[in-house]
């Protein structure tokens, strides 16, 4: 099994949620998700989510509070990597509230824009389940930070 320690932003304001446009390596299009990624070995998660924010979308951010944390294991039958055995992330949301920057893609990587997006449109939008747990532990911010899974299918995608 692979694992995975990853560090999100969850940034609404004014009815908007910020967005970034991942395009799929793996040759499977393109997906909307949170900023955010891989934490580094040795690196706090905290300082993850500000590095991974201002890498993808060319914004400066400080973090707000702790949102909670997401644990899914990807069977098999749903890997996006031909022969993978399953996976495991491990995901640590914050609220965070951009100071600075403005918006581009990012430098040689994976994404290619991000966009603040109301928050009725996100449900029209293929993206990853990441985006529905972060939102919904913005708006109900749950006393243990534990996050209720969420289902994929449709639009919702690993």
């Amino acid at each position: 099994m692979s694992f995975r320690l990853a560090a999100y932003a969850v940034c609404i304001e004014e009815g908007r949620v910020l967005l970034a446009h991942h395009l799929s390596g793996s040759g499977r299009g393109t997906l909307w998700t949170l900023p955010g990624g891989r934490v580094e070995h040795c690196e706090d998660p905290f300082d993850a989510v500000i590095r991974e924010v201002a890498e993808e979308t060319g914004c400066e951010a400080v973090v707000e509070s702790l949102l909670g944390v997401d644990s899914r294991v990807i069977p098999i039958a749903e890997c996006n990597v031909p022969g993978a055995g399953p996976h495991q992330n491990i995901g640590i949301f914050y609220r965070v509230r951009i100071t600075g920057g403005e918006l581009r893609p990012e430098p040689e990587g994976e994404i290619f824009e991000s966009v603040w997006t109301p928050l009725p449109d996100v449900a029209g939008l293929r993206r990853s389940g990441l985006v529905d747990v972060g939102i919904r532990l913005a708006q109900t911010s749950p006393p243990t930070g534990h996050a209720a899974a969420v289902p994929v299918g449709g639009l919702v995608e690993h």
